[in-house]
């Protein structure tokens, strides 16, 4: 992994969501390789595996949990026992997301559940349970991966933009509540990124995409890496309530 930015997070504990592909995985890696011992949580077991393995090869720490986050309670217990294991919890980043995407006349209920319940619920859960160990110790940083479909919306994603909106409102929420107990709160808000969950759009989709970003790219997985591990750094410790975007300029 290349990556414009370096961090010392020698001795810090993150857990990241979502962790078994795509941006998740290039967050994990990226705390990873810069000190962190990255707990990397998500339903496949197997994927993770990789993901660990990857981090390991570089370097780093990393161990899976096999968690279903919209568990509500395995969750909760997530974050705990990892912090009771480790003994403190200095980041979490909740990457854990997914897409039902069709025009709003035709979403169902589930589909519409499913969303909000991934990305938005389980993102509260997870907060509330890191919140209060960080608070604690004064001490943590939490980013939420949010997407520039809760900011400006997007045809057939009525679920995912408003879980995203959700977030980013989720966010400077937090923030006031925790930042005078030296935890920031911040959202990530990525454009069209090259991974997994884009190619299934399919390629007349991305390429009418790229004519729309005045960067004419789409972005990698370690631009979105780069803004994370910033807002987890030392450095970011008087930012918080902001949702950094990274889209190639395409909203302005």
């Amino acid at each position: 992994m290349k990556l414009s930015i370096t961090a010392d997070l020698s001795g810090q504990v993150a857990i990241v969501t979502g962790a078994s592909q795509g941006l998740g995985k290039a967050v994990a890696v990226a705390l990873g390789v810069n000190g962190a011992t990255v707990v990397c949580i998500a339903r496949n077991a197997e994927k993770l595996a990789a993901t660990v393995g990857e981090i390991e090869q570089l370097g780093g720490k990393a161990e899976a949990l096999a968690c279903d986050v919209t568990d509500r309670s395995a969750a909760k217990e997530a974050i705990e026992g990892t912090a009771k294991k480790h003994g403190r919890l200095d980041i979490l980043v909740n990457n854990a997301g997914i897409t039902r995407d069709k025009l709003m006349r035709g979403m169902s209920d589930e589909e519409w559940d499913d969303v909000i319940a991934t990305n938005l619920t389980s993102c509260f859960v997870c907060c509330r349970s890191a919140a209060g160990i960080m608070r604690r110790k004064k001490h943590g940083r939490i980013i939420n991966m949010a997407s520039i479909s809760g900011l400006i919306g997007n045809p057939g994603q009525a679920n995912y933009s408003a879980s995203k909106a959700g977030m980013i409102g989720l966010t400077r929420t937090l923030s006031k509540e925790l930042i005078s107990r030296g935890v920031t709160v911040n959202a990530v808000a990525p454009g069209f990124i090259a991974s997994e969950m884009t190619e299934e759009l399919g390629e007349v989709i991305l390429e009418e995409a790229k004519k729309r970003i005045p960067a004419k790219r789409l972005g990698e997985a370690e631009d979105v890496a780069a803004a994370v591990l910033f807002l987890a750094s030392g450095a970011a410790g008087y930012i918080s309530g902001q949702t950094m975007v990274v889209d190639g300029g395409m909203i302005g």
